[in-house]
């Protein structure tokens, strides 16, 4: 389905806002605020603060990961009714790690516009900042709380030769590094860049054990860019049964051999050893 984005019919516009620096904040996203008639928020407080800082008035409707989905017939009402709607988080981006998808996902669905407006986001700085390569990257946000799951999630990103950008929260910083380094390895570079245009913005560069034997300080919003893994061999060209042969002629076990390309392509284990299975009865 095809939309023309500025048409004149009603729309949900997904606004930026500053991430610490007011004056950050774009012309066009001071109109945009000032022309809609009502802004779904994160938390009505912060946006509060941002409009009085403007000089701006609007009726503002909360909108966070809780309530997104209970909010569908308010925006759906107030776009049937010709009203132009805006969308903003607490700082940043909307959608991004940020609540706004499923409210942009139903307003597309029933083919109302969605237009995003260009601004603020940590992530692009923290990258061009890093002293690591800028493309290919992948994005993946917050990694699981929990110390078992956010293990798995790295694990599954080991291989990955993209430049890799992560979230983290001050008190889960030091727990972070230290799965990296469980998982990543001692010598993945890494940039971790702390409070984003803020006055105390500081990036500290190395390596995942570099920064861990000095003090990084806790405080703020952190993004982590982390190197893609380049040293890895591409066995693209060997078959899954050569690939295993390979590492048993290293001296491995048949296991730690299937484990080893398991990771290596991206498999299950199990998958790897019942091809392998096959392989050797065929």
């Amino acid at each position: 389905m095809s939309q023309k984005s500025y048409d004149g019919s009603p729309t949900l516009y997904l606004i930026p806002t500053p991430i610490g620096n007011m004056d950050d904040l774009t012309y066009r996203t001071v109109k945009v605020l000032e022309e809609v008639d009502v802004l779904f928020c994160e938390d009505t407080r912060e946006t509060g603060l941002l409009l009085n800082y403007l000089g701006i008035k609007k009726k503002l409707i909360a909108n966070h990961e809780h309530n997104e989905t209970h909010n569908y017939q308010k925006i759906l009402k107030l776009l049937q009714d010709g009203k132009q709607v805006g969308l903003v988080s607490d700082r940043g981006t909307p959608v991004i790690s940020d609540p706004g998808y499923e409210l942009a996902k139903f307003v597309m669905e029933n083919g109302y516009n969605v237009v995003a407006l260009p601004g603020a986001t940590a992530l692009i700085p923290a990258l061009i900042s890093s002293g690591l390569p800028p493309h290919p990257f992948l994005f993946y946000g917050f990694l699981n709380s929990k110390i078992s799951k956010k293990e798995k999630e790295l694990e599954s990103l080991k291989n990955e030769k993209a430049t890799m950008i992560f979230y983290e929260a001050p008190h889960r910083m030091l727990e972070t590094l230290n799965c990296m380094r469980k998982v990543l390895g001692n010598n993945r570079g890494i940039s971790i860049s702390r409070e984003i245009t803020k006055k105390y913005e500081e990036i500290y560069r190395g390596t995942i054990c570099g920064l861990l034997e000095n003090p990084i300080e806790l405080k703020g919003e952190f993004v982590l860019v982390v190197a893609g893994n380049n040293d890895m061999e591409d066995f693209s060209h060997l078959t899954l049964q050569e690939h295993v042969n390979l590492y048993l002629e290293d001296g491995l076990s048949k296991m730690d051999a299937i484990k080893k390309v398991a990771q290596e392509r991206g498999m299950k284990k199990s998958e790897v050893y019942n091809e392998y299975l096959k392989q050797e009865e065929s």
